[in-house]
């Protein structure tokens, strides 16, 4: 038993001497690696002209940070205005109006609003004028308040309905070629939204920059309305131009387009159009 045991003491103390001499035989490997490539390295040194630079640096610019998809839906602190504002405000609950029509009375339904149809369609696709709501937007960025679109698309019968005068026959609310606004919390100041909508075009050519004063005054309006080669601009009274759809109590500016940048024509108002240019739900 004492031999065997000593056996183990004797084989035990020549395993930790055999480790310790393989680890220093590796160390000192090691080292002498280090001194061979040490003894062998060749350096060069770098030249160059002075202010020479091989890889020059851009200044750093600032640039805005993305919109994300959300904030995109914004101008300001107000949701963007898009054609889909701009939805006929009809409505089947609305009662029946007699209408004098000659020397006959016309009763007068109301559609039944977005249940019943779209807006008008140009290449398969719901469309409004977009220079619509590029003015729209811009008035309401540029006073900080939100613009509330009274009268968008009308489409046939509901125009009639909210106005049956002949005047109104051949709206461009039929086409979406025609809106008509207020800014809340500015009602009473309806010239400086239309110097906003002026303000737009200040950096466009002269066709576009320039405002004319109408020379036409059917409505009888105490303003007579400014035109560009692109729209007409309108300023409505408290008491006048008032229809179902302008009920409110305030001055309201109605826009007008007068010329298509997409197809470089003028924007006329079409009965076929009107009457069948439109989506049709039921």
């Amino acid at each position: 038993m004492k031999c065997i045991l000593g056996y183990r003491k004797s084989t035990s103390t020549g395993f930790w001497i055999w480790l310790f001499l393989c680890l220093s035989a590796c160390n000192t490997t090691e080292t002498e690696k280090k001194k061979l490539l040490r003894a062998n390295r060749i350096t060069d040194p770098i030249t160059r002209h002075e202010g020479e630079v091989q890889y020059p640096l851009v200044p750093f610019e600032y640039a805005d940070r993305p919109s994300y998809p959300w904030e995109k839906k914004y101008v300001g602190a107000f949701p963007k205005i898009t054609k889909e504002f701009f939805h006929c405000m009809g409505s089947d609950l609305n009662p029946e109006k007699i209408s004098i029509d000659g020397n006959k009375e016309v009763v007068l339904r109301d559609c039944m609003g977005t249940v019943q149809h779209g807006l008008p369609l140009r290449e398969q696709k719901e469309y409004i004028y977009p220079i619509l709501m590029d003015l729209l937007n811009y008035v309401q960025e540029k006073m900080g308040k939100r613009v509330v679109i009274t009268t968008g698309f009308r489409c046939p019968v509901h125009n009639a309905y909210a106005d049956p005068s002949p005047a109104a026959k051949c709206s461009k609310h039929q086409i979406g070629a025609e809106v008509d606004f207020y800014v809340e919390g500015k009602t009473e100041q309806p010239l400086e939204a239309v110097k906003w909508v002026m303000d737009y075009y200040s950096k466009e050519g002269p066709a576009l920059s320039v405002f004319k004063v109408c020379q036409k005054n059917p409505e009888g309006l105490v303003h007579l309305g400014w035109f560009n080669k692109e729209i007409t601009v309108r300023i409505h009274e408290k008491q006048e131009g008032r229809d179902f759809d302008n009920r409110h109590p305030y001055p309201y500016v109605t826009i007008e387009v007068r010329y298509d940048r997409e197809k470089d024509l003028p924007v006329v108002y079409e009965w076929k159009r009107a009457q069948h240019g439109y989506l049709r739900r039921h």
